[in-house]
């Protein structure tokens, strides 16, 4: 007997596809938001500060809920992504993808934020003062010595994105192939009968993969910490 069923394995890589594909796209734009937390002051800081980590302090169905009324077919955007170029994005796996990064999205941001701000200034202003513009200081010294974090943070959110839920329903359903991730499949096993079994080998299979994410984002942020520290 395998150790998965057919609808656990679809579940399974499903949620590797749909967690990968949300740390890919996100990674730019927390890298952009680490840094402009970590190193800008301008008027309304707090406010850009308060929108990023707006999906930790709110339920996850409400960011669904927004995500739908402005990215479903009826929505503010996805209205328009319909009528002009015929994308529909909620209720595919790319809703899914989006719900899952837009709430791992402060996991990530934090853990650069923290990596940039542990950055020397004065390594920066070194560069600077060599005639590097500020984006090739961005390159080729903050980006490096901030590996560490960006490992850190890319781990989380990819654990995060794995066990998202709320925002997901909401935003992307609960559609057999096509958006049904381990929590939803975890779900719909715990409310159908005989489902038990089921439901515990995706307890499992999650638990598993949350710590084998964790530990080799610790092992990839030690030897990261080791080559920055060796240069």
């Amino acid at each position: 007997m395998p150790l998965l069923t057919p609808f656990e394995t679809e579940a399974l890589l499903l949620s590797l596809k749909v967690a990968t594909a949300a740390v890919v796209c996100s990674l730019p734009f927390a890298v952009a938001a680490a840094w402009v937390l970590a190193r800008k002051e301008f008027p309304g800081k707090s406010a850009f500060n308060a929108l990023v980590h707006l999906p930790l302090v709110v339920p996850p169905v409400v960011i669904g809920y927004l995500l739908l009324v402005t990215l479903g077919r009826r929505g503010i955007v996805g209205a328009w992504l319909d009528e002009t170029f015929g994308i529909v994005v909620a209720f595919t796996w790319v809703a899914a993808a989006i719900a899952s990064g837009v709430m791992a999205f402060p996991l990530t941001v934090r853990a650069i934020r923290l990596s940039i701000e542990a950055v020397d200034t004065r390594l920066e202003g070194v560069a600077r003062t060599l005639g590097a513009s500020p984006l090739r200081v961005l390159a080729t010294v903050t980006l490096p010595l901030t590996l560490p974090g960006i490992v850190a943070g890319v781990a989380l959110g990819f654990a995060r994105c794995l066990g998202e839920f709320g925002a997901t329903i909401t935003f992307a359903s609960n559609i057999p192939g096509a958006t049904r991730t381990l929590p939803l499949a975890l779900y719909t096993s715990l409310n159908i009968p005989g489902g038990e079994a089921s439901a515990v080998r995706l307890v499992i299979l999650s638990l598993v993969l949350a710590f084998v994410s964790l530990g080799v984002s610790e092992l990839m942020a030690r030897r990261v910490s080791r080559l920055v520290g060796g240069c």
